[in-house]
């Protein structure tokens, strides 16, 4: 009998959490969904549709078609790491984190409630950009389970990141400064507008470095049936990236780092 009252106990934490999170999000829906549509039809205008009639084709696929893979996973990945760092942030800085850190509620639990927020987010906002991308490409999906799951995880792995970002901050500066100096970058080296097979050897390798390669790729494949890499590498990367990010967050929250003062 304790083992269902603590399983419902749980699930109505998390619950809580999660509905709190999309509450926000749709509560001020002109600058958590509007803005990233808005940046994203400016880029399919001004790379797809004027500089993508230079580029021509790329791996066999006109250029607009190719880059919307890319453009999607871009918002995806800026949304679903921007969400929860501001989320949390804001909840260590309003100081009604506390009430979670004092409630009965394991740590996985809040931090389930909070990456799932942001994952709410980042796939509204993808199924956003991906109608739009139909307005100028058509809708395109090769694989329906690939197409879904990388993207899912893709935001799972930055929800995390975003999560380590929001509990190392101490004002509201910080939780802009990987998002500009390392995020930004990955992102736009990571093939959202070119296919890494047309680097050099040595740029070729260095970029398998970049985790977002494998994401966009294997997006890519979901979408268009092409990809730079093996699905199953992709695969791999990604998960492993979630559950090493997971277990640095576990960790933080169980010592309260950043939490308690």
């Amino acid at each position: 009998m304790s083992v269902q009252v603590s399983a419902k106990s749980y699930w109505i934490g998390y619950q809580t959490i999660l509905i709190k999170e999309i509450t926000r999000i749709l509560r001020i829906w002109a600058q958590t969904l509007i803005p990233p549509v808005i940046t994203m039809s400016l880029y399919f205008v001004i790379f797809g549709a004027i500089i993508g009639r230079r580029v021509g084709e790329m791996n066999g696929l006109p250029y607009m078609d190719f880059i919307v893979p890319g453009l999607i996973m871009l918002s995806v990945i800026t949304n679903s790491y921007g969400n929860i760092t501001s989320s949390f942030f804001g909840a260590k800085f309003g100081r009604h984190v506390e009430e979670l850190l004092v409630s009965p509620l394991p740590p996985w639990i809040i931090l389930a409630g909070y990456v799932s927020g942001a994952v709410f987010r980042a796939l509204a906002v993808g199924i956003l950009v991906w109608l739009i991308a139909g307005v100028f490409s058509g809708f395109h999906m090769h694989n329906v389970a690939v197409t879904f799951s990388i993207l899912i995880l893709t935001a799972v792995v930055f929800a995390l990141g975003g999560f380590i970002n929001a509990i190392y901050a101490q004002k509201f500066d910080d939780i802009s400064i990987i998002p500009t100096f390392v995020l930004q970058p990955l992102t736009y080296l990571g093939g959202v507008f070119f296919s890494v097979s047309l680097l050099p050897g040595f740029w070729q390798n260095l970029s398998l470095v970049n985790p977002i390669v494998y994401m966009v790729s294997a997006f890519r494949f979901g979408l268009l049936g092409i990809s730079d890499i093996p699905l199953w590498q992709a695969y791999a990367i990604v998960c492993g990236f979630a559950v090493v990010l997971f277990v640095i967050c576990m960790t933080l929250l169980k010592r309260g780092v950043g939490l308690r003062s």
